[in-house]
């Protein structure tokens, strides 16, 4: 795929992930954020600051977004409908609605141009690696035209359906992150209140069929590193995640009841003032006695 390159949304995934196609792609990328800082500091990279949306699309080939929620995206939608033209190509990395997704889709395929949605997944670490995961719902000979782009940042891509398919996937993917991470501190506060030392615990899981990602991850660098930190996937963030499976569940007449309890969970940490930080932040609400303030 040729011509320019766009990319809006230089948050925590994003300023990596656009540095990695700055480093690999071997192409202009046209950044722009609302942050001058961000984008003051990929501009020193190497890319070219934009100063709109339109500025993007207007110069721009194949434009990536990387926003933090639907409302974001919705937001950003409105300054590129109008200014889309036929063969262009959007990539929404973010995780977002599923109806929405489609209907953007719809939007832009009436003016000759793609909405490809491709959530990302694992960490912060991950985007600056470039050893992301993405979930791509498009046609197979979309999917071809964008894969390579895709694999400056990730070394897992995956085609998972037609319009939409990403979202729905990667929708489950968290919702089955967070009640791992619920489970993870769960034992944690068993473990500690039993008299087995709660990093031991986890490095023993973790040999055993109870070993994950989440595990390796959220359980030891956050909930027993007591390592919080905003600007990080928030409690905010998970719970909308969390209602976007709630509502398929809903639409396909569901009733699930591990879902609706972390939602519970979710919000009772919001209402104590957590819903800034780093999701696994649940381990406070679960034994507040190992989490001295």
């Amino acid at each position: 795929m040729s011509g320019l390159i766009g990319f809006i949304g230089l948050g925590v995934m994003g300023e990596p992930i656009c540095r990695n196609l700055l480093r690999k792609n071997g192409r202009t990328v046209l950044a722009f954020d609302l942050a001058a800082e961000p984008l003051a500091r990929i501009v020193a990279d190497g890319a070219t600051a934009a100063k709109s949306v339109g500025d993007v699309v207007g110069g721009s080939e194949t434009i990536f977004l990387c926003l933090p929620s639907a409302k974001h995206v919705m937001s950003v939608f409105s300054g590129i409908l109008p200014e889309i033209r036929s063969g262009q190509t959007v990539i929404d990395l973010g995780t977002s609605d599923v109806s929405l997704t489609r209907s953007f889709a719809k939007q832009l395929a009436d003016k000759g141009a793609l909405w490809i949605d491709a959530p990302i997944a694992r960490t912060r670490q991950a985007a600056q690696d470039g050893t992301l995961s993405v979930m791509v719902g498009a046609t197979p000979e979309q999917f071809s035209k964008v894969e390579p782009l895709i694999r400056h940042f990730a070394t897992d891509v995956t085609l998972c359906g037609g319009s939409g398919a990403g979202q729905v996937t990667k929708i489950l993917n968290n919702m089955v992150l967070f009640e791992t991470v619920n489970a993870l501190a769960e034992a944690v506060a068993i473990a500690k209140h039993s008299g087995i030392e709660p990093k031991l615990l986890l490095e023993t899981l973790s040999k055993g069929s109870a070993d994950s990602f989440a595990l390796r991850n959220h359980g030891m660098k956050a909930i027993i590193a007591k390592d919080f930190p905003l600007r990080a996937f928030s409690t905010e963030y998970a719970m909308k995640d969390l209602t976007y499976a709630l509502e398929l569940a809903g639409e396909a007449g569901l009733n699930l009841r591990g879902a609706a309890l972390m939602r519970t969970i979710f919000q009772e940490t919001i209402d104590k003032g957590m819903g800034d930080a780093y999701f696994p932040v649940i381990a406070k609400l679960i034994d507040p006695s190992g989490f001295p303030q």
